[in-house]
């Protein structure tokens, strides 16, 4: 259990857990936001979920796509496709004894950029927003996984 302790007394790693857990509730909210489409629009991707609105040829009228809907839904799969690396990039880079104003750096700005390329995505703003938000995202993973790479591990 003191192993725990002193983990939970280091700032950086502390820094990493909080913004995590603000990185992935906005990764769970972009779930309901595509449920909330979903419903409001009757527009399903499988037959089994028409049958609240109707049987038969009737349900099948809700199993189609909408640019709304798959407009959320890209915006939730781009998040998987960027968080999950960030994070586990995350976690070794914040126990690799970073400087912790660097890598609080790293964090606010990963945090920012997915926050902000989700509203240029749902809103839509014109490109390059969307572009700017994903390349300051993909460019802080990748350069805590640089500074990982040329400190810390044997290459």
């Amino acid at each position: 259990m003191g192993d725990l302790t002193q983990l939970m007394d280091n700032e950086v790693f502390r820094a990493f857990a909080s913004y995590a857990a603000i990185i992935l509730s906005k990764m769970m909210l972009m779930s309901t936001a595509t449920a909330f489409y979903r419903m409001t629009r009757k527009v399903f991707a499988n037959p089994e979920d028409c049958a609240t609105f109707g049987k038969g040829e009737n349900a099948k009228k809700y199993l189609r796509t909408d640019d709304r809907v798959e407009r959320v839904r890209r915006a939730h799969l781009n998040d998987l496709e960027n968080i999950v690396p960030f994070l586990g990039i995350g976690l070794l880079y914040s126990l690799s004894g970073p400087d912790p104003s660097i890598a609080i750096l790293h964090f606010r700005l990963f945090v920012g950029a997915r926050i902000y390329h989700t509203i240029a995505y749902l809103m839509p703003l014109p490109q390059p927003n969307r572009a700017l938000g994903f390349l300051v995202g993909y460019a802080v993973t990748l350069s805590m996984a640089y500074r990982l790479l040329k400190s810390r591990l044997y290459l």
